[in-house]
């Protein structure tokens, strides 16, 4: 269970970071429009954080994307 909820962390910060890379940010800039610590948002990226739902709303909304669209996420193999 532990391996299944670290792995979907990862994921959740693969798809973060790519979709904060794609826009040209850097982590800094998605903290800054997500009103969040910068280093929060480097925590989320490497999988260290479990982020709330208010947390995750605030990253979809500073990405001008809806929750579902952000969380497109795949576990195991594959990319963000």
């Amino acid at each position: 269970m532990r391996t299944e909820i670290t792995e979907i962390l990862r994921s959740l910060g693969k798809r973060v970071r790519h979709l904060r890379v794609r826009r040209g940010w850097s982590q800094e800039i998605l903290a800054e429009k997500a009103d969040l610590d910068p280093t929060y948002v480097g925590d989320i990226e490497r999988g260290q954080r479990n982020p709330s739902y208010l947390i995750l709303a605030k990253l979809a909304k500073a990405l001008n994307l809806s929750l579902p669209e952000m969380l497109r996420i795949k576990t195991g193999r594959g990319s963000p």
